[in-house]
């Protein structure tokens, strides 16, 4: 996919400059996609992840060279050569980094105290030589420096009946530095979504989302978003026009854009990944519960997490499909979390039985992503075979892009997570299930 957008975004680049103002202006809308890009990336990598090369987070792009980014105290620009298409990313803390065209204002963010989090300051396992072989696989020990880069394994985790027992990170990453979870923050909004059920403020079957869908959209259920079978019309292809380059980097108001799709299929009948419908959920539910604020109220506060931050719009709702940061220990602690069934330092932030239904699949008459239950994989097919044969029947992950991905295998009390920069690496490239299942097979 991001081979395409390249050559695209290569094409329109020289339609531009063999063409004046008239191709500028044809080619604007995608451009704005690769200056918001970067401009975002380099706020958030610079700035709250506390990195000094934000480059190395964008991936393969002829474009590169043209673009001009600056970096200051609370905001990253990007133009192309200086002058087009500029974007800005703000950074505030608490919320991290914003595309907007000027710095906007969100609620005082609510503390998080690390105490409740005992993976924060936990100390580093000595792992066993079993372990340690698999965590230099998983890394590409065994590979040449280009083979290592291309695998791009940032950060490993490892927790086993709730105990730390393994982590490894690349140079330049510590146990300490946030790395953004893209479509991992999806199994989050389950997770968010949970802790308002419990709360009694959200029922799965509520309908009636949006104050503008007096058609059969009127119908959608918080259920049917979490599960990707709204039926809006969608697609996730990363192109000119194409309604998710348009919602990250063309709307300031994400959730009343979604809100403006129509129907592609009746609710409930085809599943389709859209990160519209993460997005549109949360700007449905975050007034509820704080606005900006609901990931840190409602799950980072008591469970500790101390490092993750969730990005919001420039209207404030935080950007569920794909803007969540943390360090891979805290994206550990969201696995454990699940694997307790929402059971925390003596207290139920989840209602019992959630994750068992989060993870069971809905019949639909069509799926275009197979395994794809509520917001989490599940290695269940609709038939009942397995997605992944290496992998015990009841594990389940979240997956994210460029290769992120947190794995829960109940029956082996793991966790495991695999936290990178792997453009262009197909899944089981990544080494990622492998590492799982070698964990697995480990004495307990």
């Amino acid at each position: 996919m991001r081979r395409i957008v390249v050559r695209v975004l290569v094409v329109l680049l020289v339609v531009v400059l063999a063409a004046g103002v008239g191709g500028y202006w044809y080619a604007r809308p995608l451009l704005l996609t690769g200056t918001g890009y970067a401009a975002h990336n380099a706020c958030a990598v610079g700035i709250l992840a506390g990195r000094n090369q934000p480059a190395t987070d964008l991936p393969p792009n002829p474009l590169v060279p043209h673009l001009s980014t600056t970096i200051g105290s609370d905001r990253a620009s990007t133009t192309i050569r200086g002058v087009l298409a500029g974007q800005t990313a703000w950074y505030v803390p608490g919320y991290g980094c914003t595309i907007a065209d000027t710095k906007p204002t969100f609620p005082a963010p609510t503390e998080v105290k690390p105490g409740a989090n005992p993976y924060t300051a936990a100390p580093s396992p000595t792992t066993t030589p079993a372990m340690t072989a698999l965590l230099a696989t998983a890394f590409g020990d065994d590979l040449d420096e280009a083979g290592r880069t291309r695998l791009g394994t940032r950060g490993i985790v490892v927790l086993r009946d709730g105990k730390l027992v393994a982590e490894r990170y690349a140079p330049g990453f510590t146990a300490t530095t946030p790395q953004l979870g893209w479509s991992m923050s999806k199994s989050v909004t389950n997770l968010l979504v949970g802790r308002m059920v419990l709360a009694g403020t959200v029922k799965l079957d509520e309908a009636n989302l949006h104050p503008s869908w007096t058609d059969d959209r009127a119908t959608i259920t918080v259920d049917q978003l979490l599960r990707m079978t709204s039926g809006l019309s969608w697609d996730e292809t990363y192109d000119l026009g194409t309604p998710i380059t348009q919602m990250l980097y063309g709307e300031k108001d994400m959730g009343a854009y979604v809100a403006s799709r129509p129907l592609a299929h009746a609710p409930g009948s085809y599943q389709q990944y859209s990160s519209g419908s993460t997005t549109f959920l949360c700007s449905a539910l975050a007034p509820r519960a704080g606005g900006a604020d609901m990931p840190r109220r409602l799950l980072f506060a008591p469970m500790g997490l101390s490092s993750a931050t969730f990005e919001p719009d420039a209207v404030g709702t935080p950007v569920c499909s794909s803007y969540m940061w943390a360090t891979p220990r805290d994206w550990a602690a969201i696995g454990q979390l699940a694997l307790n069934d929402g059971s925390w330092g003596g207290s139920k932030l989840l209602p019992d039985g959630w994750m068992a239904r989060s993870v069971a699949l809905t019949p639909v008459q069509q799926t275009e992503e197979e395994g794809y239950a509520a917001s989490w994989w599940t290695n269940r097919k609709a038939d009942g075979s397995l997605v992944d044969t290496r992998l015990p029947a009841d594990a389940y992950w979240a997956t994210g892009h460029d290769g992120q991905r947190v794995y829960v295998v109940p029956s082996q009390g793991l966790v495991v997570v695999r936290l990178g920069f792997s453009p262009g690496v197909r899944g089981d490239d990544l080494r990622a299930t492998q590492l799982v299942a070698g964990m697995g097979a480990l004495p307990r």
